[in-house]
């Protein structure tokens, strides 16, 4: 089952991968994933987001450099803490992640259309577990996988993990 569901995932991937290339292509891994991020928790600090991205600090605010000249990201001062430099996205990010997310909707459409009634029930009735079971940490926190957002889930921009040693939380587009 395992190894079904991972080809499966394979398939899945690619066709998110190409809709990243299409809309994202600007863009590095890395630098998509901390836009997210900052999607995410609105108003987030640098050290947080390196928390969350698995980054060094110092890495971290070179990427949001790069970030802020590509007009992806705005900083601004911490609402508490004015050595704190908040990180917010700009309309031209916000624009670029629903363009993603878009496209990936229209080629999932494209192959779920090719797929029987009772396959996208039973397609989607599994996803739905899946995600449950995932985000109730039973198959993720004990391997140190992270636990995804729901799309539209804001958290504490400025929260610290509940644990030390719990996987920092993710959103993909």
């Amino acid at each position: 089952m395992a190894a079904a569901l991972d080809e499966a995932a394979g398939t899945l991937l690619a066709v998110w991968e190409a809709a990243r290339e299409r809309t994202t292509s600007r863009l590095s891994g890395a630098q998509l994933r901390a836009v997210m991020v900052v999607e995410q928790y609105d108003g987030i600090n640098l050290r947080r987001l390196a928390t969350l991205t698995d980054m060094l600090l110092s890495s971290a605010s070179r990427l949001c450099d790069r970030l802020v000249a590509a007009g992806m990201l705005e900083r601004e001062p911490g609402r508490y803490d004015r050595r704190e430099i908040a990180l917010h996205l700009t309309p031209a990010a916000t624009r670029l992640l629903a363009e993603l997310r878009a496209d990936r909707r229209h080629r999932l459409d494209r192959i779920l259309v090719g797929m029987s009634p009772e396959g996208r029930a039973a397609l989607e009735r599994g996803m739905r577990e899946f995600d449950e079971v995932a985000r109730r940490g039973e198959a993720a926190t004990a391997e140190g996988w992270p636990v995804l957002q729901p799309s539209g889930e804001r958290g504490d921009p400025q929260a610290e993990p509940e644990s030390p040693g719990e996987p920092p939380v993710a959103r993909t587009a």
